[in-house]
């Protein structure tokens, strides 16, 4: 495998985000494929994985197995006919979508971990300090 297959190759994978970015803000997506592709981007942008990355081989395995196993199951769910206008509103402005998806999703994750963590450091804080 080359660079430029390795190019041609993410550039699809950021048209298909792109793509699933505007399936998931389209209102006749359903539910079910809206959860799917909501968790599989909270997963993708997280900071926290469930093996981490620095455990050699597994540690990017997991990335490399649920991220594009949960997006395959989100465009599974969603209508084909959907997903087709989906597909080419993300061909006629990829950047724009993949930015902003990328944008409000790591936003979301940071504020959701931030929650997460406040009281346990609150926690870990006071544990100390007595």
């Amino acid at each position: 495998m080359n660079i430029a297959s390795l190019k041609i190759r993410a550039q699809a994978a950021m048209r298909e985000t792109s793509a699933l970015y505007y399936a998931f803000l389209d209102r006749r997506t359903p539910p079910a494929a809206k959860l799917v592709a909501g968790l599989t981007a909270a997963y993708a942008l997280s900071p926290i994985d469930l093996i981490p990355d620095f455990i050699p081989v597994l540690g990017l395995l997991d990335d490399l197995l649920i991220v594009p196993a949960g997006a395959a199951l989100a465009v599974r769910l969603i209508p084909p006919a959907i997903m087709d206008e989906c597909r080419a509103k993300a061909a006629a402005g990829v950047g724009a979508g993949a930015r902003r998806a990328a944008f409000v999703g790591g936003a979301l994750v940071l504020s959701l971990w931030a929650l997460i963590l406040t009281p346990i450091a609150k926690l870990i804080i006071k544990a100390v300090l007595k």
